[in-house]
């Protein structure tokens, strides 16, 4: 049987995004709060986003160096997903991809 891709999909401003099914954040809210790096949610939804969206789509949210930066403030909120988001920033730091 052949698997075809997932849809990639890409969300209006008044979308809800499929990760944010128990919030009312819209997409465009979601853009608009990870942009401004003094907004007092944006941690928290960050984390959300390395929680529950898909390790290739999260780039369609953020940057690799906006997660860089906030990384040692992030991992205590990523649970069980917080190993997997260390390997790959240490192992993107190694290779100079993020600083």
């Amino acid at each position: 049987m052949v698997r075809r891709p997932a849809i990639e999909k890409e969300y209006s401003d008044t979308e809800i995004p499929w990760f944010f099914w128990d919030r009312t954040i819209t997409a465009g809210e979601l853009r608009s709060t990870l942009a401004d790096t003094t907004h007092p949610h944006r941690l928290r939804l960050l984390a959300v986003l390395l929680r529950e969206e898909r390790p290739d789509r999260v780039w369609h949210w953020t940057t690799p160096q906006a997660i860089a930066d906030v990384l040692p403030l992030l991992l205590p909120l990523l649970g069980r997903q917080s190993d997997f988001w260390k390997w790959i920033f240490t192992r993107w730091r190694s290779h100079g991809f993020v600083t």
